[in-house]
């Protein structure tokens, strides 16, 4: 990885993504099992992964810090956890988020109601967003960016919250999932469902938010449609016709179709065997696609 990052040319020396294509390929979960590590670590050494998103509660977290460690050209951020996971705080200090298990409760809709409308339960997200901040910060991991699990920074307090705290800790980069359809469709007919649709505005509306507040964020994210599902073929496809500006590729790559945590029906060897493709990183070289991390894309000051 390091050999065809260099190949590109430094960032000081490369054409803005504005002018030219950039391309950050992502992996989900880092840190939720070892069969999501082990895949990352094979993804970035030997194919096209270029960052990964740790979940700093995950099962396997301290395993996925210590493999990050070893490879300094991965680019890592936070992968915000508020649903369906473990939080970093004792279950005790944010009751109105979690079940009577300790994990975060599993109705995003109505937990986002609670999250507008509850001064007390935004506290306690509050101090939960505070405390993955402040367990990435201990990791000593440079900072690469921000997301949440299910995109759950869409909604607008998880969004004011990540950015207001996030400032303290280095944020830079953050994703806005904003996913072209119509470059889906020259690939394979692509259906968008009713989440989607209405998912839509809140990305573009959170892309402006997080540009206005100075951080890098893609122009596209492709990986919403085909979520467990980004074939080799779909990403040939998405690498033949990546449009101008940066786009951020992300997947879920692991080593084992299940794992604890697992969702029903991932293709997740297959996703690592398309980031290991050698023709997917040939073709990028051919394309003459700038292929990095988020800090490699941070906007000039």
């Amino acid at each position: 990885m390091t050999e065809q990052m260099l190949a590109f040319g430094s960032p000081l020396t490369q054409p803005s993504p504005a002018s030219g294509r950039g391309l950050v390929i992502t992996a989900d979960d880092f840190g939720a099992s070892l069969a999501v590590n082990e895949a990352v670590e094979q993804a970035h050494t030997r194919g096209i992964l270029t960052a990964a998103s740790l979940m700093v509660a995950g099962e396997e977290a301290a395993d996925a810090v210590e493999r990050a460690k070893r490879m300094p050209s991965l680019g890592v951020g936070l992968h915000l956890v508020l649903v369906e996971g473990r939080p970093a705080l004792p279950p005790e200090r944010i009751p109105d988020l979690v079940d009577a298990s300790g994990r975060f409760r599993t109705n995003m809709a109505l937990t986002g109601v609670n999250f507008f409308f509850r001064p007390a339960v935004r506290r306690q997200l509050a101090a939960e967003i505070e405390a993955q901040f402040a367990a990435f910060a201990a990791t000593g991991l440079p900072l690469d960016h921000v997301n949440a699990h299910k995109h759950f920074h869409l909604h607008p307090t998880i969004a004011g919250l990540t950015l207001k705290i996030g400032r303290h800790y280095g944020l830079s980069a953050a994703r806005a999932p904003v996913e072209p359809v119509a470059l889906l469709n020259r690939i394979e007919p692509v259906r968008p469902g009713l989440a989607g649709r209405i998912a839509a505005p809140y990305a573009r509306s959170l892309r402006r938010r997080f540009r206005a507040a100075g951080l890098t964020v893609p122009d596209n994210v492709l990986g919403l449609a085909w979520s467990g599902h980004m074939t080799a073929d779909r990403l040939a496809g998405l690498i033949a016709h990546l449009p101008s500006g940066l786009t951020e590729i992300y997947c879920h790559p692991a080593t084992a179709d299940a794992y604890p945590g697992s969702a029903p029906g991932y293709a997740y060897r297959d996703e690592l065997a398309a980031l290991t493709d050698p023709a997917l990183s040939d073709a990028i070289m051919r394309k003459s696609i700038r292929l990095g991390r988020f800090a490699d894309f941070a906007l000039a000051r």
